[in-house]
């Protein structure tokens, strides 16, 4: 295997370039070649990233590893995802004792109050977006919730 001799600063700015890819699309590994060389940047678990500059290894078909066994994806909720658009505490009613604004299965209206975000002693409305069902509630009355997690799935 050979390496390539190439600049410190040209390999860190490929490896930026990957790591901002991961962090904007939310990848698990990201990698970039050239004629040459090749960058695999990845992560597991909460350990720091590897990198490397390399060929790629070549195998005979005796050799080749075996495929990773393909798992099944988990059941992702369906339909168009209501988002937080700022942190605070989410409610599903407006007050203790109130019935909930949506329940999974209701049918809302484009602008509809399906939930509260409490922030900074201020209650926002969240409204649906589109009209549609709502298929799924991800989060619980007095959940603290970050900007861009769903809330719910209108379908």
């Amino acid at each position: 295997m050979a390496l390539v001799d190439v600049s410190t600063d040209d390999v860190r700015a490929k490896i930026d370039l990957l790591a901002e890819l991961m962090r904007e699309f939310g990848l698990v590994e990201a990698s970039l070649s050239g004629d040459d060389w090749h960058i695999r940047f990845g992560k597991a678990g909460r350990r720091s990233a590897a990198s490397e500059v390399a060929d790629e290894p070549e195998f005979d078909d005796e050799e080749a590893p075996a495929p990773a066994p393909v798992t099944a994806a988990p059941d992702l909720p369906q339909g168009f995802p209501v988002r937080s658009p700022m942190q605070g505490i989410f409610y599903l009613t407006s007050s203790p004792g109130s019935p909930p604004f949506v329940k999974e299965g209701d049918d809302v209206a484009a602008g509809q109050v399906v939930g509260l975000i409490e922030a900074m002693k201020v209650f926002n409305e969240i409204t649906a977006p589109i009209p549609g069902r709502v298929t799924k509630i991800t989060k619980k009355g007095g959940d603290l919730i970050q900007p861009g997690e769903p809330l719910l799935y209108i379908g």
